[in-house]
Formats: C-alpha cells, structure tokens, sequence
C-alpha cells in the first residue's frame, strides 16, 4: 500500500506528498477551467501516468527478456470532454529506437496494452495506443 497525502494551498494549487519518498508534487487546475496552469493538473497527470506505466511496464519486460528499451518515448495526448468534464480521450504514441524481432514486438505491444494504468481507466476513455519502431 503506498499513501498519497495532499493540502490545499488555495487559488486552485495543491501540493502532494508521497509517503514512502517524500517527494511532492504541486498541481494547478488548468487555464481553460479557471486556473492559471502552472503546474500539471490533475487530469494531466492521469496522461502522465499513463505514458511513465506504459514505459516502466515495458521497460520491466524489456529487462527481463534482455531487450534494450533505452531510448523509448511515449506522447500522451489528453482530449477532455466537456458535458460532463472528464477525460475522453488518451491516444498514446510510442516511438521504439533499436531492431527487434516479430516476436519481441508483439511481447512489447501485449505489454504496453497490460499496464495497470491502461487496464484501470474507464472504459469510456479511448486510449489507443500506436507504435513506431525505429
């Protein structure tokens, strides 16, 4: 179990603590929803867990098949809907450098569309994932 503390600081921020790092993280609610964006929201940072789950998850299967995942990136776009307010939309690109093999592609894919991020959103959230191997 790991416990995630956060404060209200007013005018729209908060600031997060991890409990077994202690390290902190502030949002801001964005411009377009009456903030002033100066931090990552918090519909930002389901994006941004989504593409860091992706990468560790893959990296984690990487490692332990030898494949070399150095380099990797993943760009997460976040389409919001607005009646209601909520996420719509998390189309995910990954861009793969190096040579791989069918069979270690397709262990990479199965392991990108597995993260436990991925398998938690709702399933009204489009979240298509593409590659590009390089």
């Amino acid at each position: 179990m790991v416990t995630i503390t956060a404060k209200y600081e007013g005018d729209l921020c908060c600031t997060a603590l991890h409990g077994p790092s202690g390290a902190q993280l502030q949002t801001d609610a964005p411009k377009d929803n009456e903030g002033l964006g100066r931090f990552f929201s918090p519909t930002d940072l389901v994006a941004t867990a989504l593409g860091t789950c992706i990468l560790t998850t893959m990296g984690i299967v990487a490692r332990r098949h030898g494949i070399t995942l150095q380099g990797a990136t993943v760009k997460v776009e976040k389409h919001m809907q607005s009646n209601p307010r909520r996420i719509a939309r998390l189309p995910v690109e990954l861009r793969v450098p190096g040579t791989f093999t069918a069979e270690q592609k397709k262990l990479l894919e199965t392991t990108a569309h597995s993260c436990p991020v991925h398998k938690s959103l709702h399933p009204e959230i489009e979240a298509p994932i593409t590659f590009t191997w390089s």
